[in-house]
């Protein structure tokens, strides 16, 4: 008999990290990103998913890697479904981290994976292994060790870039990102944004998708989801956050969380550490 789908979430109590493990079967995730870097193992099945305009396929002991804004989405190829481990890291954590690792690494650097899946058995031992410390509650110094190891076995994975401010290949893209960005709780359209950009609503929705793989609407309510998700992360209620994230009212807001996240907001918000 099949597994059903199920999902535990837990968060540090002292460090800016979210441990998920969970099962699906069938489609698991619509095309999606997050604002994290995303360090996962898959436990049993295989786990298909595009990312990088590739398809990808993490079998048990695969380590899969993804950077924060990197699109993916995700599906079990049979019947018996597939399981997963994953930590959901704050970009700045991983990068002070990781140039604690790199001693002689610039400053002024972001930090890219070299591939999206890795076949490397200490790093997927690390993975794990930092999991159920930061999963099971363990004292803090054994999870900052977990960690440690964790980041240093990465190492052999990731490498620096410098950030890339000015967009020559499709400026009108990352102007239309920037301005959903600064206008993240009003009710815009796409016509309101192509009228302030100076184009027509056709092209405006043509480039946005080839640079970023999702058209606008699919895309602002992505970033209203990251929004949400760290302002729950915050003890903010429910409601507060809908309207401060660009949504209805909650319970457009639960609509959403739950198709994203398979949580509603008040269990994602209870399985969060929050302080009483």
């Amino acid at each position: 008999m099949d597994q059903p789908t199920w999902l535990e979430l837990s968060r540090d109590a002292d460090m800016p990290i979210e441990a998920i493990r969970a099962h699906f079967t069938g489609h698991a995730y619509d095309p999606h990103w997050h604002d994290s870097y995303l360090i996962g193992v898959t436990e049993q099945g295989v786990q298909q998913f595009h990312s990088r305009r590739k398809q990808h396929r993490s079998r048990p002991g695969t380590v899969f890697m993804l950077e924060p804004g990197e699109l993916h989405d995700g599906d079990a190829v049979d019947e018996q479904g597939f399981t997963y481990r994953m930590l959901y890291l704050d970009p700045a954590f991983v990068r002070q981290q990781l140039l604690d690792q790199f001693t002689d690494a610039p400053q002024s650097v972001e930090l890219l994976f070299a591939r999206t899946l890795s076949g490397d058995v200490g790093l997927a031992r690390a993975t794990f292994d930092a999991f159920q410390m930061l999963h099971d509650g363990e004292g803090k110094m054994v999870r900052e060790a977990a960690l440690e190891q964790l980041f240093s076995a990465l190492t052999r994975h990731s490498y620096w870039r410098k950030p890339q401010r000015i967009y020559h290949d499709n400026p009108l893209a990352h102007q239309a990102r920037a301005f959903m960005q600064d206008r993240l709780a009003d009710n815009i359209g796409l016509s309101d944004m192509a009228v302030a950009l100076g184009v027509d609503r056709f092209r405006l929705s043509r480039e946005f998708q080839a640079a970023f793989g999702l058209p606008p609407h699919a895309w602002l309510t992505q970033l209203r989801l990251t929004h949400a998700r760290r302002l729950l992360a915050a003890g903010i209620a429910p409601a507060d956050v809908a309207a401060r994230s660009g949504f209805a009212d909650q319970s457009h807001l639960g609509r959403w969380f739950r198709r994203a996240y398979q949580l509603t907001p008040a269990r994602y918000q209870r399985c969060t550490n929050l302080p009483d």
